[in-house]
């Protein structure tokens, strides 16, 4: 057996287990997750049509273009989601054709295969309002109703056919069959998360990015609320609330109305996203900047007068001082200083990335002063101009509510 030196031995195993930690960094930081709730836009590839589907056929769709989260590729343009008829029932003079679909399977271009949870939804505003008033409903196809050869309505949550038709009542009378053509776009909605290996970075804020960082996400939430489309807390969660915010926030502009925080969205709200897989994050423009700084100032000058201290520092000799009071001057002044800073960086520009940092900096100091403010003795105006200097902070601290 030949013998190995120690020395040697040592560097052989550190570097197996480097290679070994490099490996699986790099295995984990490759997995993204495509959350529940995303809709994904596909293209039918062949007819489906009432009158001759059966229950358990299978049809293809591709995906319409690629579908990102956050900076990576997940699902690259060519991949195909497989639909499953779940119910298909013909036309009668009576009553409309219907065809129930789900979908149950995502395929990617190297033929990976991921099983999947989808079903039916819409882009269209009033559609989406039918379905989404009962969040257990079935979603079906009904004859000659809609634009593509087929309406789509939520109707009822039993799994009877008849409880379905009951549902639906009138929506059923105008006797056509289902007709959706080759070529239809269809919106799938996830109804469970998938987990997929991330490809190739997106460049910047690619229309077809699915934002879902907490960050991004209650970016867009505060955004929302000052149009009046979100009236919830700013979480950084992608939830319920949110994604209809979102989709009602895309019907009045225009876009393509998913309900998700995709690329065309955050643009059209005003998000800075960063460009070249730079750091998402917002910051205050120059007037805006120079504005915290002077309430800054004029913050530090307030309560210096309300604690008798000279422009030296000099206290009232004669005064008992708490130690919070001399906590919450010290955090002011270097919050004071740390909005002078900020400014600087702000105005100057040249690193967008350094700037979003700086303005998270920023809002940490304005914590600390939120916590110093707890427990000094000051006055209703001090207190006032506090909350109002903190309200300016608002898109640059993803910390708040």
């Amino acid at each position: 057996m030949r013998h190995i030196p120690h020395h040697r031995f040592r560097k052989t195993a550190l570097a197996v287990g480097l290679a070994f930690v490099a490996a699986s960094t790099a295995s984990a930081q490759s997995r993204v997750v495509l959350p529940a709730g995303s809709v994904i836009i596909v293209r039918t590839t062949a007819p489906l049509q009432s009158a001759t589907a059966k229950s358990g056929q299978t049809f293809e769709t591709n995906v319409e273009g690629s579908v990102g989260v956050d900076e990576f590729t997940v699902i690259p343009a060519g991949s195909k989601i497989r639909g499953v008829v779940s119910l298909a029932t013909p036309a009668t003079r009576q009553q409309s054709g219907v065809i129930e679909v789900v979908f149950d399977r995502l395929v990617l271009p190297n033929g990976s295969s991921f099983a999947i949870q989808g079903k039916l939804t819409s882009t269209d505003s009033a559609e989406r309002r039918q379905i989404e008033s009962d969040p257990n409903a079935r979603v079906v196809l009904i004859g000659e109703r809609g634009g593509i050869g087929g309406a789509i309505a939520g109707a009822g949550t039993g799994k009877s056919a008849n409880n379905i038709f009951a549902a639906l009542g009138s929506l059923l009378s105008e006797g056509r069959d289902v007709n959706v053509p080759s070529g239809t776009p269809l919106a799938v909605e996830l109804q469970n998360a998938v987990t997929l290996r991330g490809g190739g970075r997106l460049r910047g804020s690619e229309g077809s990015t699915i934002y879902t960082a907490s960050e991004r996400v209650r970016a867009a939430q505060q955004a929302l609320a000052r149009l009046n489309y979100y009236r919830g807390s700013a979480t950084g969660q992608l939830d319920d609330a949110t994604r209809t915010a979102l989709f009602q926030f895309q019907v009045d502009r225009g876009l393509s109305a998913t309900g998700n925080l995709d690329g065309r969205t955050a643009q059209a709200l005003g998000l800075q996203l960063g460009a070249g897989g730079g750091l998402s994050g917002s910051t205050l423009s120059v007037a805006e900047a120079s504005a915290v700084r002077r309430d800054a100032q004029s913050l530090v000058a307030r309560f210096r007068s309300e604690l008798a201290a000279s422009g030296v520092g000099r206290l009232d000799a004669t005064r008992a001082y708490a130690q919070a009071d001399l906590d919450l001057w010290f955090a002011l002044s270097a919050f004071a200083d740390n909005a002078s800073i900020y400014e600087q960086i702000v105005t100057n520009g040249g690193n967008r990335d350094a700037a979003v940092l700086a303005g998270r900096s920023l809002a940490a100091a304005a914590r600390r002063v939120d916590t110093a403010m707890q427990s000094a003795r000051t006055s209703g105006q001090l207190q006032s101009a506090w909350a109002n200097l903190r309200r300016q902070l608002t898109t640059i601290d993803t910390a708040a509510n």
